[in-house]
């Protein structure tokens, strides 16, 4: 039984070390790739498979219109909270025993943790883990370095990852140069980035769209240095 217990004890430890030193390494290095990438490649017909569009930009080359959308879409308390916004949290608990529809409370700190290190599927374990690195991360990590990380690696469209590859596949310009209006579309196809397209723009990703540019104006500037 000692014996069970020091080597499951190891195997805690070694996760630790491996998974800081993980969190530790992709606070200063772009995220070469993420598992979704990997996950979304082989989900495609062998006969017509193709490598991923993912071009990493610093976040001083990621436009202040596309980083504001995404707070304004994802996560408004982004600057404010630790990792999870227990308001939105509940929030989303109300809605989903009400409605058919699954509405999630993930914070782009949570959403982030997921891209980076973990799987899509729904589970106990892939959660547990989330929560894990989503401390990790918040921890050491910057929100800035947070969110040039997450618009680094999140899907963006059909094969399209991070707003470097999604300015170009979808606008035909750098991601620096993306207006309100062409940040905010990419932002509205961020909770089915397979199944809408930011260009052209169906009716409901338009109205999606503009809700996005209100809440924009709304907010206002912003500062990641502000807690």
């Amino acid at each position: 039984m000692k014996k069970l217990f020091r080597f499951l004890f190891k195997i805690v430890v070694w996760f630790v070390i491996i998974t800081v030193g993980f969190v530790v390494l992709f606070k200063w290095i772009p995220v070469p790739v993420t598992p979704l990438m990997v996950i979304r490649y082989f989900e495609q017909d062998s006969e017509q498979r193709t490598f991923w569009k993912h071009d990493w930009v610093s976040i001083d080359e990621i436009s202040k219109n596309m980083q504001l959308a995404v707070i304004c879409s994802e996560d408004q308390n982004f600057l404010n909270h630790n990792g999870f916004d227990i308001e939105a949290i509940e929030k989303a608990i109300e809605y989903n025993k009400k409605g058919k529809r699954v509405r999630g409370g993930s914070t782009i700190t949570q959403q982030t943790a997921k891209n980076v290190f973990l799987w899509p599927e729904r589970s106990w374990l892939r959660k547990g883990l989330e929560t894990y690195f989503t401390g990790l991360i918040e921890l050491i990590w910057s929100k800035e370095r947070i969110m040039e990380v997450y618009l680094n690696s999140i899907e963006m469209g059909r094969g399209v990852y991070g707003v470097g590859a999604a300015a170009q596949y979808w606008f035909k310009k750098p991601a620096a140069k993306l207006t309100q209006y062409e940040a905010a579309a990419i932002a509205a196809v961020l909770p089915s980035p397979q199944r809408y397209k930011a260009n052209p723009a169906s009716a409901y990703i338009q109205g999606r769209k503009v809700w996005i540019v209100k809440q924009m104006h709304f907010y206002g500037p912003f500062s990641y240095d502000k807690k």
